[in-house]
Order: C-alpha cells, then sequence, then structure tokens
C-alpha cells in the first residue's frame, strides 16, 4: 500500500514531534485499554494487547494521518454482551470477522455509506452506551461484592439494588480520590495525562494505607503478563461463522462509525482530509491482525486522536510509535499494574462515559420536540435496555418512515396554464381558474423526487386534474431532481391511459437522471423522442401545431385560442429552463 502525501517532507523535526506525542498518547492509553477491557469482561492485558497491536496497525494502514486506534468505550457493551452470550474465544472469531466486513466495506468503497446513518440515531446509540458504561462501573466504585453479571440493564441494575448493603468504604474513597484527580488535573496540569495520575496516586495510597482491603486487578484477573501471546489462529468452521456473523455485523459497524466518526474529528482539528475507504481497510487489516495476539476488537479512539493532534503530532508515525511505548511498559511494568484497585480503574470509565454522552447534542435535539426526537429516545431507550443492533436497526427504520414522509409531503404536482400577461423571457404560468378547468391543453408543474413515496400521489393528481380527456399533456419537470422504478412505473401508466384516450403526453426540461430512468426502463423509445423538449416552450409550440381550433366537448373552453394567445409571448423566449408557478390543484 502506498504512503504518498502523508510522509511528504518529512525530516528530524517531524519525527522528534511524533516521539513527543506518540509517547504522551501511548502513557495516556495504558489505563484506558485496562479500563476498556475490563467493562468488556475479559482479563486487562486483551486490552493491552488490543492497544498495542491495532494501534500500531491503523496508523499504517489507515486513511487518517493522526488517527490513534485501540479499544474504546463505544464497544464495552457490545463485548460484554457477546462475551455473556458466546464466550472470550468466540469474541476472538467475531472479531476477526468483523475485520474481515470492514476489509471488504473499504475494498468496494463503502466508506461513504456510513455517513448516511442519521445523526439522531448516532447520538441516541452513543447516549445509550454512555449510560451502560457508567452504571456498570457503579459496583467497582463502591466496592460491591458477590454481584452476578447479567446481559440485560435491568437486571444488573436489581443485581446493585441487593447489593448496596456490601459497600466498602475502602473502594469508595480510593475511587473517589482517583475522580477528584481526574477532575483537577486538567486544570491545575493540562500536559499531564488526569488518568494516569489518578491511577498512581490512588494506587499508592491505596496500597500504604489499607492493603488487601479492597480488589485489584491482581486478585481478580491474576497477574499482568509482561509479553505479547503467541499467534493463536481462531477456529473459523461454517458452523462458528453461521453463529457469530450477527455479533460480528455489529462489531464491523460499530467501528467503522466510531473510526470514521475519529477521522472527521482528526481533520477539522488538523485541517487534514481523510480517506474513508482506506480508513475501513486499516480497520479491518488490524481487526484481522488483533485477535490473533488474544486482544479485542479496535477502532479509531476519538479522545486520543485529539490528544494526538493537540501534542504536535507529524505524521502517523506517531501512532506507530504510541503502540510501542504501551509495549515497552507492559515488558517493563506489568508486574506493579496487578497492584491497581478496581476502584481507581471505575471512575475513568465513568468520566469517558460522561465525555462520550452527547449530552448538548442530546438535549438540543430533544428539545426540538420533532420527529427526530422521537427517534433519539426510542434509540436511546432500546441502547439501554435490549441492545444495540436492535436499537440502530429501529432508530434507521424510523427514521426511513419520517423520510419518506417529510419527502412526500413536499411533492407538489401543479395545474398551470402560461401567462400571456407576464413580460419575462422565460415561461411564466399562471394557475388554472375555474372557467378554464378544461382546456384541450393541460399543463402540469411537477415539483419533488418522484419516488416509491410520491407515485401514487402523482399518479392520482394528474388524472384526476385530467378527467377532462385533453387532447394533450404537457410534464413540466424540470423540478424533479431524482426519479425511482416505482416513479418510473406511474409515468409509464399514466402515459398508457392518455394513450387510450388518443391523447399526447409531452415532456419538457427532464434532468438527466430521470431521463436515464426512462431510457433504461425503454419508455423513452415507447413515448418517443419527439415527445420531449429542452425548454417549454418548445413543447408549447409543438402542442399548439397538434391542436384542433374547437372549443372543448365539456365545458365548450377553447384551449386552442387560450394558448395561441400566449405564443406571441412564448415565440420570445430564448433557451432556457423555465420558471413556473402555481397552486396545487
Amino acid at each position: 500500500m502506498k504512503f504518498s502525501g502523508r510522509f511528504q517532507g518529512y525530516h528530524a523535526k517531524s519525527f522528534q514531534k511524533d516521539l513527543v506525542s506518540g509517547l504522551i498518547v501511548g502513557i495516556v492509553a495504558i489505563p484506558l485499554g485496562m479500563a476498556f477491557a475490563i467493562a468488556s469482561g475479559v482479563k486487562p492485558e486483551y486490552g493491552l494487547f488490543s492497544t498495542i497491536i491495532a494501534g500500531i496497525l491503523i496508523s499504517l494502514f489507515g486513511g487518517s494521518t493522526f488517527q490513534i486506534g485501540g479499544p474504546t468505550g463505544a464497544f464495552i457493551p457490545v463485548l460484554f454482551a457477546i462475551v455473556m452470550q458466546y464466550g472470550y474465544e468466540n469474541l476472538l472469531i467475531a472479531g476477526f470477522m468483523a475485520g474481515v466486513i470492514l476489509l471488504c466495506m473499504g475494498i468496494f468503497k463503502l466508506g461513504k455509506l456510513i455517513q448516511f446513518i442519521p445523526r439522531s440515531v448516532t447520538i441516541g446509540f452513543t447516549a445509550g452506551i454512555a449510560v451502560t458504561i457508567f452504571t456498570g462501573q457503579i459496583a467497582n466504585f463502591l466496592g460491591l461484592r458477590n454481584l452476578k453479571q447479567h446481559e440485560a440493564f435491568l437486571d444488573n441494575m436489581k443485581e446493585l439494588g441487593m447489593h448496596l448493603g456490601t459497600i466498602n468504604a475502602y473502594s469508595v474513597l480510593t475511587a473517589g480520590i482517583c475522580l477528584v484527580i481526574l477532575l483537577m488535573t486538567p486544570r491545575w496540569f493540562p500536559k499531564i495525562p488526569g488518568s494516569l495520575i489518578g491511577i498512581l496516586v490512588s494506587t499508592v495510597i491505596a496500597a500504604w494505607c489499607f492493603p488487601d482491603r479492597i480488589a485489584t486487578i491482581g486478585s481478580t484477573y491474576g497477574a499482568i503478563p509482561n509479553s505479547l501471546p503467541s499467534v493463536h489462529w481462531p477456529s473459523l468452521t461454517w458452523e462458528n461463522i453461521q453463529h457469530l456473523i450477527k455479533p460480528a455485523f455489529v462489531i464491523a459497524m460499530l467501528g467503522g462509525i466510531e473510526s470514521l466518526l475519529s477521522a472527521v474529528v482528526a481533520d477539522g482539528m488538523s485541517g487534514t482530509r481523510h480517506n474513508s475507504n482506506r480508513e475501513l481497510i486499516g480497520q479491518g487489516i488490524a481487526n484481522m491482525v488483533t485477535p490473533l495476539f488474544g486482544g479485542i476488537p479496535a477502532t479509531g479512539a476519538i479522545a486520543r486522536t485529539a490528544t494526538n493532534i493537540r501534542s504536535g503530532a507529524a505524521s502517523p508515525l506517531s501512532g506507530v510509535i504510541h503502540g510501542v511505548v504501551v509495549l515497552l511498559i507492559l515488558f517493563l511494568f506489568a508486574p506493579y499494574a496487578s497492584s491497581i484497585p478496581l476502584a481507581s480503574m471505575a471512575p475513568i470509565l465513568m468520566v469517558v462515559a460522561w465525555n462520550m454522552s452527547e449530552r448538548r447534542a442530546f438535549m438540543h435535539l430533544l428539545k426540538a420536540k420533532s420527529a427526530e426526537s422521537l427517534v433519539l429516545v426510542i434509540t436511546f431507550v432500546l441502547t439501554v435496555l435490549t441492545d444495540l443492533t436492535t436499537a440502530v436497526e429501529t432508530g434507521l427504520i424510523l427514521s426511513g418512515i419520517i423520510f419518506v414522509k417529510h419527502m412526500s409531503e413536499r411533492f407538489i404536482t401543479v395545474k398551470v396554464l402560461p401567462d400571456s400577461s407576464d413580460k419575462q423571457i422565460h415561461v411564466s404560468v399562471c394557475p388554472v381558474h375555474e372557467e378554464h378547468v378544461h382546456p384541450q391543453i393541460s399543463m402540469f408543474n411537477v415539483e419533488g423526487a418522484l419516488f416509491f413515496g410520491a407515485a401514487n400521489l402523482f399518479e392520482k393528481s394528474i388524472l384526476e386534474a385530467a378527467h377532462s380527456k385533453p387532447q394533450i399533456i404537457i410534464l413540466k419537470m424540470d423540478s424533479v431532481p431524482y426519479m425511482d422504478s416505482t416513479g418510473q412505473s406511474s409515468l409509464e401508466s399514466i402515459v398508457k391511459h392518455f394513450k387510450k384516450h388518443e391523447s399526447i403526453v409531452l415532456f419538457s426540461e427532464l434532468q438527466e437522471q430521470p431521463l436515464q430512468m426512462l431510457q433504461k426502463a425503454g419508455l423513452h423509445e415507447a413515448i418517443g423522442k419527439g415527445h420531449f423538449f429542452e425548454h417549454t416552450k418548445q413543447a408549447v409550440h409543438f402542442a399548439l401545431s397538434k391542436l384542433h381550433a374547437v372549443p372543448c366537448p365539456v365545458c365548450g373552453h377553447n384551449g386552442h385560442t387560450e394558448m395561441h394567445q400566449t405564443a406571441e409571448a412564448v415565440s420570445k423566449i430564448e433557451s432556457g429552463s423555465a420558471s413556473l408557478k402555481g397552486t396545487p390543484v
């Protein structure tokens, strides 16, 4: 894979910047990696393995210059649910499969599709994940004992309530010390990672003042090894693939969304521009390799990426250095990490949950009291009470229904006549008055996307408004930007209907996409190329040449005369798009 552009003009000073930023981000990533792994229901070292392997590979093969990859808070409820339901070994297989899915999405250039997920859905499930993370750390913060872990949110809340009597004051004190340091460090020492200082200080105090009184990483998960595990290939049987395809797809979708959101944030902070498809390829490679070393799924980490940029990173090499730093610290200091209290990890995850909650955007969208507010609330509630898959699927379906409804309401079919009093060089029209309800020529202005949500209304409007069986129907469609197969079918039905009554249907100012749709369906040829006009004035002249100079047999109105009264004005019109005015029939 070529890396042209990302290292252009790289020099020794750039390397110094990358070295400093990589060191800082590496130190920040260590407590987060362990905390995310513990919250996901696996051993803390698996989070470190993921930070090292995925962090290096995402920086090397991804499409964002400053992206930092690794385990993230967004994955916690998803991974925890998979571990509870399928087990850790199957989590590795699902992670590998997710990497394959991401790789294929990047290869087939599907990176842009993720951007079409509505903001109400994204904010809803992000806030729901934040609530799940925050509440999941209450037990460690309070030092509660003998809790059973459940997959369902309400069951876990019930479990918390039943064990509130087991609160450990030492755990609360340790967690409180870490929390205060986390909150105050950005104010006092903005360049020092508060999570690392909070863990170090609270661990030292706990080990010195009340040893063996609170649960630690070592007492709960055993000692952290100071080396990477050997490569272990996942058991990719057809049965496993069928069994794990759903969780793998969830991991892939969430990983893709999170990484591309992080890349967008990085672009805004650094002025660079990421390649979304290449980013998915990098994420895919990383998530295929990481499970081979026992690591959990990873994605782009917004907070660490922002720290990387603020620390002066010059290239993707800073992300590689960050992974190497974590690896070196693992080799040198892993035994000491076993003494870290679980109560010290809880505030870190609670702060992460608070920062990722999108609370301001959530409240802003909620106060709008729109249909999107309903989607937001439903997605949020389902994320908390059920699972991310159900929440996102429901949110997308509701968003799709709302979009179709709004687009259908914006679709207008207007019956009009040329306005002979208008002296502009463009064709102008006026509403059809009561005495003009049966002209021999019926002209319609069509506005909006002609798709499945509006096709039936369009067909009904045309047929009802033209019930007098005019000799010629002109459809002006310069305001129709898009047509789907249902809209094309409706047009075909309209043409067939009027052909049965020996009427002629003319089209003017058809845009490129609808015209191509008609050509592909063969309707363009069936209607006749001579019935399509670039300008409405041409369609009017053609209609006049075909019209019989007799009054309408239904109402006695002479549409031929009415049209000829405007012929002089129309003949003065220069080439260009027509501007039509009217009111819905």
